[in-house]
């Protein structure tokens, strides 16, 4: 096992190094559910505290549990396959709207691919009304993106593979499109990723207001921009370089240290690798922080301790599973610390970062097997400035399956 830093225990000191500890405590929300794969931040009822939707994926039901005594509701049932959704306020009204995907297969020829919108009535709290918008095969992952600088923007559909892909290879053209709110048609944005396409984040990558699209694949990471003659595409990096399939990335994000970006990935495809990805130039340095994830799947950067620097939390679902939190040594990211925060207890699948409990320190909620939990940030000072308990758009986190297993676990 390679680990650049040691592994410390939840709540110890720290090194020299570092200003003051980051402490979390865990609180377990639900230990009931089938298959916990996805949870997202959102204020579903006005009262300006986000709640957080649970998504399923061996369930049928997409839940919201309300902040802040974590009471469950339904929002909608009879949805098989659940795989991913998101959320934006489409109408204005202070009530999001839910995207969400459902009809998932690991084989893209047995994907329905169905991508639909929740809407609430009068009441969140009751079961909302979808209407389908799309069937595009092994629909996968969702996000709205402002990409004109103006929210909601567009809903973002990035499949795992291709429609004529085939297990365990993948070896085929993977579709990337999106859908304008009205009339929800599809829009081609690239077809020129390969493979399984995994991890799909959002960010202002110019600093100019406008959101652009990063992808974790067999390919590596790439970035998508929009221009005024199309989508551009601009490679950024390999990612993993084992052969096919065993290639690329899986999960990407942003984060700062200062003012420097750095990019962070799991890879390859869950895989045990973490990186992250300094900038040399015009080119992005690779340097791996940890070698010892059991399938990782959840990823997410956030500065939880209010010194500038943005940690990486990274999730794992295989060996029981486990969630860590990798700090940055100094501004340079050349040095990383590692804590865990769960370790063998929760398969952890996803991860969202806000500001549950209106302490203005950024906590994260996790989910995975038959937990939803709730790790709030009790660090000593680590106020951050954040608007509306929830500080920004989510980045949306063993080496080799059989390919039986492969094809019936929602990946």
């Amino acid at each position: 096992m390679k680990i650049r830093v040691g592994l410390l225990a939840l709540g110890c000191a720290w090194t020299a190094s570092a200003a003051r500890p980051i402490a979390f405590r865990s609180h377990l929300i639900a230990g009931d559910l089938k298959g916990g794969y996805q949870v997202l931040a959102a204020d579903l009822n006005r009262d300006r505290r986000p709640d957080l939707v649970a998504l399923c994926s061996a369930g049928r039901e997409l839940l919201w549990f309300e902040n802040p005594g974590w009471q469950r509701h339904v929002i909608a049932r009879d949805l098989r396959g659940l795989i991913n959704a998101a959320v934006a306020d489409l109408e204005g009204d202070g009530v999001p709207e839910i995207a969400v995907a459902w009809e998932f297969s690991m084989r893209p020829r047995e994907s329905a691919g169905l991508v639909g919108l929740l809407r609430a009535g009068a009441d969140p709290k009751q079961s909302w009304s979808l209407r389908e918008i799309d069937r595009l095969p092994s629909s996968h992952r969702l996000r709205f993106v402002a990409v004109e600088g103006k929210l909601p923007g567009v809903l973002v559909n990035a499949p795992l593979a291709g429609r004529l892909a085939e297990t365990p290879d993948y070896m085929a053209p993977v579709p990337l499109v999106l859908y304008r709110p009205g009339d929800w048609k599809r829009e081609t944005i690239s077809e020129e990723l390969q493979g399984v396409l995994h991890g799909l984040a959002v960010t202002d990558w110019n600093g100019d207001g406008r959101q652009e699209i990063l992808t974790a694949s067999f390919r590596g990471l790439d970035l998508f921009e929009p221009t005024p003659q199309g989508w551009r595409r601009t490679h950024l990096a390999d990612g993993n370089t084992d052969p096919w399939p065993r290639c690329g990335a899986s999960e990407v994000a942003v984060g700062r240290l200062g003012r420097q970006r750095f990019l962070a990935a799991v890879e390859p495809w869950h895989g045990h690798l973490l990186t992250v990805y300094l900038p040399q130039g015009d080119a992005w340095r690779r340097l791996v922080v940890d070698d010892s994830l059991a399938e990782g799947h959840a990823l997410e950067t956030a500065d939880f301790d209010g010194d500038g620097l943005d940690e990486i939390a990274a999730g794992y679902r295989a060996r029981g599973g486990g969630l860590r939190l990798y700090r940055a040594q100094d501004r340079s990211g050349e040095r990383w610390q590692a804590q865990p925060l769960e370790s063998g207890a929760m398969a952890t699948s996803s991860c969202a970062v806000a500001d549950l409990n209106g302490d203005r320190r950024l906590d994260l909620a996790c989910i995975g097997g038959s937990e939803l939990r709730w790790f709030e940030n009790v660090t000593a000072g680590g106020r951050v400035r954040v608007r509306s308990g929830i500080p920004r758009a989510p980045a949306q986190s063993a080496s080799s399956q059989a390919s039986r297993d492969l094809n019936q676990t929602p990946r």
